[in-house]
Order: C-alpha cells, then sequence, then structure tokens
C-alpha cells in the first residue's frame, strides 16, 4: 500500500516483520538477535524491521526496568542500523522526542495507551515517516479510524494499525480476530502483535506475566486471516530478559514459528485474497 524504502513496499502481498527484544538492553544483546532475525527472514523471504523501544514509560511499577533512556537507546539503534543495514521500528512517548526519533526510526510506534493522543498522533504524522498505531486495549476497532484520520489530517497516508488484545476483566487480554477485518476494511496494512497479545499486565505484581506458549496459536490465527505484518519480541534468553520476558521468544521458538508463518502466509495469500 505504501513504500517503507526502496526494497520494502508495506501491504503488497509480501509478510514484513517487526521483531527485537523489548528493550534495547545493550548493544550486544539488539545486534545478536537482529542479525539472527536478518538472516532467518532472508532465508524465508520475509521482509524484516528490527524493533526496540529505548523506553517503556508505561511499566507496572516505579522499579521495573523501562530502559536506559533516550539517547542510550537511540544510539544502540543507530548502531543496528548502520552496522546490519536494517530498517528501524521504535516506540514514541512524547511530542517533544519525534525530532531525535526521526533520524533512526524508519516506522514510528504509537504505543496502545496513547493511541487517542491527538497532540502526539499529529507530531508523529508530520514527521512523514510511517506510523504504526497499536489499537488500545480499551478501544473498539472501528474506533480506531478517527487515529487514522488525525494522522491523515497532517497529509501523511503512511499508517498501519496494530492489534494487540482488548483487556477482560483484571491482569488479562483476549484477542478478537473481528478486529482483523475490522481494521483492514480501512484500507491500511494490519499488524499483529504475537507476544503482547498474550501478555498478562501486571500479572505478576509488580511487573507483567505472560502465556507465551499460545503464541503460536494466536499467530497462526492472524496469519489465516490476512494479515500484513506480523509484530513479535524476541530475545536470546527471555527468561533473563529486563522487560516483557514471559511473553518473548527465544531464537529456536521464533525460527520454528516463522517457518510455520511464510507457508500458511503463502497459502492464504494465494487461496483467499479477493
Amino acid at each position: 500500500m505504501f513504500k517503507l524504502n526502496k526494497d520494502i513496499e508495506i501491504g503488497n502481498g509480501k509478510l514484513l516483520l517487526l521483531a527485537g527484544p523489548c528493550v534495547a538492553e545493550s548493544a550486544e544483546i539488539c545486534l545478536k538477535t537482529a542479525e539472527f532475525l536478518k538472516d532467518l527472514c532472508k532465508k524465508l523471504d520475509i521482509n524484516y524491521v528490527f524493533k526496540a523501544s529505548f523506553d517503556k514509560a508505561n511499566r507496572s511499577s516505579a522499579g521495573t526496568f523501562r530502559g536506559n533512556g533516550l539517547e542510550f537507546g537511540l544510539n544502540i539503534l543507530k548502531e543496528v542500523k548502520s552496522k546490519l543495514n536494517l530498517p528501524i521500528v521504535t516506540d514514541v512517548h512524547e511530542s517533544s522526542q519525534i525530532p531525535l526519533i526521526s533520524e533512526v526510526a524508519d516506522i514510528i510506534q504509537i504505543p496502545a495507551f496513547l493511541c487517542r493522543q491527538t497532540d502526539l498522533l499529529l507530531a508523529a504524522g508530520k514527521s512523514g515517516k510511517v506510523i504504526n498505531i497499536k489499537k488500545g486495549q480499551f478501544m473498539a476497532p472501528e474506533d480506531m479510524k478517527g487515529a487514522i484520520e488525525k494522522v491523515y489530517s497532517t497529509n501523511n497516508h503512511k499508517v498501519m494499525l496494530t492489534e494487540r488484545g482488548t483487556t477482560f476483566g483484571y491482569h488479562n487480554l483476549v484477542v478478537d480476530m473481528r478486529s482483523i477485518p475490522t481494521m483492514k476494511s480501512f484500507n491500511v496494512p494490519v499488524v499483529f502483535d504475537a507476544t503482547h497479545s498474550v501478555q498478562l499486565p501486571g500479572g505478576l505484581g509488580n511487573s507483567s506475566g505472560g502465556q507465551r506458549e499460545f503464541v503460536e496459536t494466536l499467530t497462526l490465527a492472524a496469519i489465516a486471516l490476512g494479515i500484513d505484518v506480523l509484530f513479535m519480541e524476541v530475545h536470546p534468553d527471555p527468561d533473563n530478559a529486563l522487560s516483557d520476558g514471559p511473553n518473548s521468544l527465544n531464537f529456536q521458538m521464533a525460527e520454528t514459528l516463522l517457518k510455520k508463518v511464510r507457508n500458511l502466509y503463502e497459502y492464504q495469500r494465494k487461496n483467499f485474497e479477493n
């Protein structure tokens, strides 16, 4: 539907993967993860964008690790971009961060809890970058049309929407798969966030838990429904990750899943596209 760069067109029938560790903990972890996923995606003929956050402002507790700051995190993302020649996606939390982030990121991501923040959406849109808006856990999918229109008002039509689960009682998210065709009807690429969708917000008391055993089930269902982009958090050692470990995948899990994803995506595209 639109170009990310000269090599990647989003929504043109080729799957795009946004993946990496939750937070840019260190250059070593980010480079190791990015190199593994780049090589894997090349083998599977999947387009790839490296994902990591320089900061996770929405944390369960003030004592929970949220990152090492804007400068530290962006320097790591710059290193990944330059050494591995990869495009970058990262979150923004405040309008004032966008000029610096725009120097590094190819896709600016709006966190789910901020998807209604008008000033943030307008500032992001004015950057001219591709904007990935995560659907809030509290939002009906049809209401995300308003978020799209806010970005479109800046004359930026490079917008994606992400499904990442809906709040279902306390400490639980449920994915309503009806949201995928609903958001696709807006004529924007739709992303499925495979790992945040199995998160248990605040489930561990001072941090979130997760049920990574359900990542594959939900991912394959989303692929069957015709998503354009897959998002997931991958870490060399999820059980010791500083953020979102319980819902992240290790390298072996990611490889096993992406092989299945590739096969199902090709089948779906050839047999069910209108």
